[in-house]
């Protein structure tokens, strides 16, 4: 999973009365703006005149009395609007060195006072706490707005909507979309109190769920007998879903293990886990009769209050704080999808309510049900047996991954190994190993990207005291490739304005692709005749069941715009409520079983608003991508598509692939690769 540094998340919930400084609009009356606008493009001529007409509105809009008068608003456009092409030019290039070194700079910082809660340093101490929720940047903006460097940017760089970039972008020059991209920056004025207080509250949700593990050696079954190793630890959800699939090979005791990895989820999403066991190995624990034991006897325990659903709560109530400083006053939950992943919501909702409902994807499940030899079960969404992991023991692969990885050092010294396999030269190797460092990860994983050039990725991934298991390892793969991507698209990307990708759905897709060769990266070979067959409908199948999840989190984000003076208790009520809908409209037919809560135990929903929508993403563009490197090399397309940077999602799947991003490849060769199977 990719570590975003969302603007809008995080601070404790409760009424927050702004002030009216804070509320303040633009002074700026339309005559004036139309007076300034005339006056500039009498001067410039008619070539300019949408760009000055456009700027000089944009400045107004985001102008405060705080900032001058009216008079003084006009004088300045009139002095720091640049119509030489020349000038312009030297005035975007210095503006980027600007924002690179701030950028740069603050991320790093960032990123080194939240050690002490990413990384597995020991116990956190409050002041790790404080520290860790400080933004350097709060003030920032403030900043660049009482200097003006905001408004020469708004003034010089216009801002685009999606829709204008989408109709006038494919006849932009590279330049043009790096100008247009220096105008994305500054849109709204948000103060300063309030980032500060979102950082507060997104620290919060990640320490709540970095810390929500599961001692598993201390769940027993009806018989009183523990299924799982003494010393394991799992966090939720990702290593319960992980220890879950694993055990498709295991055909000894695996479906037992499934149902009580199935029955802690729905402890979990609903609240009926008792307190005490979260995160400690104080207590043995029936999660199937909800039992609680200590030496031998039977104790009362309270279960989790609600916690899980305030935690949600407090990143909406933040999060909708946000809302009104954009114009139009959009939704986060609209604007998350039109200015950052760059797709309408209505769009992507629509792409993944037909996969959902697709006929393709009901012969997939069946011939899983076929493959297990049973009816489906509701945690069969992740099915785990079309990979080649899925017929190997994880002890033999963890034995293999700890001897070869006891460090995170030993992971970063195999790098250049990894990379050549992958078809990346020697230069390439040694460059992008020396932009990435491998650190051990407290929560399940993450990678974080740098602001500048010349800087670091970060690779972490959990790291026991034996060495790294497979299910590090194959995190670490994942990461492996955001770090990649991470670090060609900033070093090797025309214009810094243009670093990045179109939004992180481009990111996870390099990512799942370097994951999903994890075993031959590994040094274990398939030599199976229907390897492609099996990949695509993993695939397909990963996409069905993260489309689901997506579906929830962007219904519960409606029904708390709804309902936006709920309680937790009424949240949960909710959510409950919106997970079972959606399983009956999309999964009950296929499953057999109805009310199932599985599509709520995604940590991602809780901890960061609204990103499970780029996974399946994500996913349909790995596809697309699969399908345009087959049979040619991995590396030389990569670097050909990445190159590209961050213009939009639909343009950028054009210049990569040649088409937009579908759900109807996938869909068609998943049922093209189930009636191969069959023969």
């Amino acid at each position: 999973m990719k570590k975003t540094t969302l603007l809008i998340l995080t601070m404790l919930a409760g009424v927050f009365n702004l002030t009216a400084q804070e509320l303040e609009t633009s002074n700026i009356p339309n005559p004036v703006v139309q007076q300034a606008v005339s006056q500039l493009q009498a001067k410039y001529g008619q070539s300019q005149a949408e760009r000055i007409k456009r700027g000089v509105e944009q400045a107004a809009l985001l102008w405060r009395k705080s900032d001058g008068t009216p008079e003084q608003f006009s004088q300045f456009v009139i002095d720091s609007y640049e119509g030489d092409p020349v000038k312009l030019d030297n005035l975007f290039g210095k503006l980027s060195r600007t924002f690179e070194i701030l950028n740069g700079y603050n991320l790093r910082m960032t990123m080194e006072l939240k050690k002490p809660l990413d990384l597995n340093w020991g116990a956190i101490e409050p002041i790790d706490e404080i520290v860790g929720a400080f933004n350097s940047t709060a003030h920032l903006t403030d900043d660049l707005y009482a200097n003006k460097i905001a408004f020469i940017v708004s003034l010089n760089f216009p801002n685009y909507t999606l829709a204008e970039k989408t109709a006038l972008g494919t006849t932009w020059s590279r330049k043009q979309w790096a100008y247009a991209r220096m105008g994305d920056i500054f849109t709204a004025r948000i103060p300063a109190e309030l980032k500060q207080r979102s950082s507060r509250i997104t620290i919060e949700a990640e320490k709540y769920i970095s810390d929500y593990n599961i001692y598993m050696g201390q769940l027993v079954n009806e018989k009183g007998l523990p299924l799982f190793p003494s010393q394991m630890k799992l966090i939720t959800h990702w290593g319960l879903r992980d220890e879950l699939k694993s055990n498709y090979s295991n055909k000894q005791n695996g479906l037992q293990k499934q149902q009580m990895i199935y029955a802690v989820m729905k402890r979990i999403i609903d609240q009926t886990i008792p307190q005490e066991v979260i995160n400690s190995d104080k207590y043995t624990w029936n999660p199937l009769s909800n039992v609680v034991t200590q030496k031998g006897q039977v104790v009362s325990l309270k279960q989790e209050p609600d916690t899980r659903y305030q935690v949600l709560l407090n990143n909406f109530n933040v999060t909708k704080e946000f809302d009104k400083y954009y114009p139009g006053n959009p939704t986060y939950l609209q604007s998350n999808f039109e200015n950052s992943m760059e797709i309408p919501q209505a769009d992507v909702e629509k792409l993944f309510r037909q996969y959902l409902s697709s006929p393709e994807i009901r012969k997939v499940g069946k011939l899983i049900e076929k493959r297990l030899g049973r009816k489906l079960q509701p945690f069969d969404i992740w099915y785990d047996g079309f990979k080649a992991r899925s017929t190997i023991n994880e002890d033999e692969l963890s034995a293999k991954t700890q001897a070869k990885y006891p460090t995170p050092e030993a992971f970063r010294a195999d790098m250049p190994r990894i990379l050549g396999e992958l078809g990346f030269t020697p230069e390439q190797q040694a460059f992008l190993q020396s932009r990435i460092k491998v650190e051990a990860s407290r929560g399940a994983g993450h990678a974080a990207g740098t602001g500048m050039k010349g800087d670091f990725s970060l690779l972490r991934t959990r790291v026991g005291s034996n060495g790294m298991d497979y299910k590090g390892y194959n995190i670490a793969v994942h990461e492996f490739g955001h770090n990649v991507e991470q670090t060609i698209t900033m070093e090797n990307v025309d214009y810094y304005m243009l670093n990045g990708v179109p939004n992180t759905s481009f990111t996870e897709a390099l990512a799942f692709l370097f994951q999903k060769r994890d075993l031959e990266l590994l040094g274990i070979t398939e030599n199976n005749p229907s390897k492609r067959d099996l990949n695509i409908l993993d695939n397909a199948w990963s996409a069905y069941e993260i489309m689901g999840v997506s579906i929830v989190d962007m219904e519960v984000w409606k029904w708390m715009y709804a309902h936006p003076a709920a309680s937790a208790a009424e949240l949960k009520a909710a959510v409950l409520a919106i997970t079972k809908e959606v399983w009956n409209q999309y999964y009950a037919d296929l499953f057999g079983s109805k009310d199932e809560p599985i599509l709520g135990i995604y940590s991602h929903m809780i901890e960061i608003p609204l990103y499970l929508s780029a996974y399946p993403i994500g996913q349909l563009i790995q596809f697309q991508i699969e399908e345009q490197v087959e049979g040619k090399n991995f590396a030389e397309e990569v670097n050909r598509m990445f190159t590209q940077g961050r213009i939009i999602p639909q343009q950028w799947m054009k210049g990569a692939v040649g088409s937009e991003i579908t759900t109807t490849a996938l869909l068609n060769a998943a049922s093209k690769a189930v009636d191969n199977l069959k023969k």
